[in-house]
Formats: structure tokens, sequence, C-alpha cells
């Protein structure tokens, strides 16, 4: 059986794009985690500065930040602390933006 090198090209651009994909998705996860608690955080500090801490509003988003970090760190083990731009891999303070 002979191959071709139309074939073997064939086979090591799947094998090469296969390898971009993996390498690629943990960073695209990760950004996605990051982006979307920064959105959270700046949402909730938004709600705290025109309704007040113990606002509805300011809980609604209280919640939603939480609901993003457990998400990162289901995925992650990990959260993005957006106030200190940096991540981190102990369990965040629920109650870190009570002010």
């Amino acid at each position: 059986m002979k191959i071709s090198t139309l074939t073997i090209g064939k086979i090591a651009a799947g094998v090469v794009l296969t390898a971009g994909l993996v390498a690629f998705t943990p960073t695209q996860a990760a950004a996605d985690c990051q982006h979307d608690t920064d959105k959270a955080d700046h949402n909730l500090h938004d709600a705290i500065a025109h309704h007040g801490a113990d606002s509805k509003e300011a809980q609604k988003y209280r919640a939603e930040l939480a609901a993003v970090r457990q998400r990162c760190w289901d995925k992650e083990k990990r959260w993005w602390d957006s106030d200190t731009h940096q991540w981190r891999t102990e369990h965040w303070d629920d109650h870190d933006h009570d002010h």
C-alpha cells in the first residue's frame, strides 16, 4: 500500500490543527472567566455607587459575581480578582464587596 504525499500532508495538518485547538482551549476559558468576572464586578460597583450597598440591585450583582467566580473555580480551580488584577487560588470572601 502506497501513501501519497498529499495524504501525509493532510494528516500532518490535522494533527497540527488539533494540537493547536487543545493548547488554545484552557487559555480561552481563562480569558472568558476574566472577562465575565470583570463585567460582573463592574456592574456590582455601579450598583453600589448608584443604589447603595444594601440595595436589591447590589444584591443581584453580588449574586452574579459569586456565580461567575464559582463557574471559573469549577473550570479553572482559580478565580479572577478584578480589584487586584490577579488570579487567586484560595476561596473568595463572599462579603468582599459589602462596603
